[in-house]
């Protein structure tokens, strides 16, 4: 005989026997295939060969030299000297900013080049002084990077002003020989060492620009940008996660402990509301956070810390809004639309670690609104160029405004459209 008075429980499935159904595995496994490769291309891609893909440095060139033309010579030898150095280098994979000294110098303290050569005002006068025989050491050439733009970027920028140095100075030297007789070079060595001087009559020396010791050589304004965006991205997806837990959208899972509250019927577009105004409070917490940690605790060079932490949060928000819109609008694959949005493509367009001028095009063309690149610009300004607005801060505003008119437009729109066709969260969809 039945028993009436008891249920039976639910039979239990096993794992080995649901992997024996391929529909199981297709989806996840084309997803995941897909992640790979679009990850592995964009990352690999844009530093496999910053070399190869380089395109118009910027480099500031500057020619002080005050000497009178040597004989015959229309020019002296500093103007011989940077023009050499623009003839012979590709105008496509660096541009020479020719200026003065003064010139030069705002142009490092913006953040406009990533290197200057300086040729000195007493230049020809040492190359024909070193021509007559009336000197032994050879005058120098002064590269002064500009780290605040990335180590990597000023380290490109001194190797290429060498280079075209020295290729400059070993033209120039095959000149000299040329026109200085053997005697004009006599010395206890027969001539030897001055004539080994003329052949290669340039020296250069690099000097690093001025920037804190606490400044990770540069790169800290890319990891206060990281921290920044990283702030918004994952405070905005806890916070998508953990309203829809509490309005009963999604269940609570910590450890063994499965809950599901009842479902509050509330319309997307005041659920989306909630989590923005959710989001902009607590973004005033890890971005005070962050600053305390990075510049209280670890001494992180910060020497506008107000317009820092003003900025950070701006940015912050700007990002987990963006968030919220694209969650809102996608659903459950939302986390993993705006992690390509917000870290996947920004990271290697972002410009902070290898240049943008040294990265394929298509990375340049991101680079022009994917939020890493603008906010990288604002912060690396903040922290290393006295907060000028034209190295690159006005532009990080201005990217701030238009994110966050983008979220909102966005994310609403797509709401209140899903609202008026009645696809309410609290009544389940039929699947096809």
């Amino acid at each position: 005989m039945a028993t009436t008075g008891s249920q039976e429980a639910p039979r239990q499935a096993s794992a080995l026997a649901l992997a024996r159904h391929p529909k199981l595995w297709i989806f996840p496994s084309i997803l995941c295939a897909l992640v790979a490769v679009v990850l592995s291309l964009l990352y690999m891609g844009g530093i496999i060969n910053p070399n190869g893909h380089l395109h118009r440095l910027p480099i500031a060139l500057v020619n002080a030299d005050q000497g009178a033309p040597p004989p015959g010579q229309p020019v002296n030898f500093g103007t011989q000297l940077t023009r050499a150095m623009v003839a012979g280098t590709p105008d496509d994979t660096v541009h020479w900013r020719q200026t003065d000294d003064a010139g030069a110098h705002d142009l490092i303290s913006s953040g406009k080049v990533y290197a200057a050569l300086l040729v000195p005002k007493d230049f020809t006068t040492a190359i024909t002084r070193l021509a007559t025989g009336g000197a032994t050491e050879r005058p120098s050439l002064t590269i002064l990077t500009n780290p605040g733009l990335g180590s990597l970027g000023a380290s490109m920028a001194a190797q290429i002003a060498q280079g075209a140095a020295h290729q400059a100075s070993l033209a120039a030297g095959k000149q000299l020989l040329a026109a200085v007789p053997a005697s004009n070079a006599a010395g206890p060595d027969g001539g030897a060492t001055a004539r080994l001087l003329l052949a290669d009559p340039f020296a250069v020396t690099t000097r690093t620009g001025p920037i804190g010791s606490h400044s990770g050589l540069g790169l800290s304004a890319f990891y206060y940008t990281l921290l920044s965006v990283l702030s918004g991205f994952i405070g905005g997806n806890i916070i998508h996660n953990g309203v829809d837990g509490a309005l009963g959208y999604s269940d609570s899972e910590i450890g063994p402990w499965h809950t599901r509250r009842p479902t509050v019927p509330i319309n997307r577009t005041q659920t989306l509301l909630l989590k923005m105004v959710m989001t902009a409070g607590i973004m005033l917490l890890t971005t005070s956070l962050v600053m305390a940690c990075a510049v209280g605790v670890l001494g992180m060079d910060a020497p506008h810390q107000a317009v820092l932490w003003v900025f950070a949060y701006c940015a912050s928000l700007a990002v987990g809004l963006g968030v919220q819109a694209i969650n809102a609008a996608f659903g459950g694959i939302g986390q993993l639309v705006s992690m390509f949005v917000f870290i996947a493509l920004a990271l290697p367009s972002s410009g902070a670690t290898v240049p943008l001028q040294a990265v394929p095009g298509f990375y340049r063309f991101l680079g022009a609104f994917e939020p890493m690149r603008q906010l990288s610009d604002g912060i690396r300004a903040i922290l290393f160029f006295d907060a000028r607005a034209d190295a690159g801060l006005a532009r990080g505003w201005i990217m701030i405004a238009v994110g966050v008119v983008l979220a909102l437009a966005f994310g609403f729109g797509m709401t209140r459209y899903y609202d008026r066709k009645g696809l309410h969260r609290w009544t389940p969809q039929p699947s096809d």
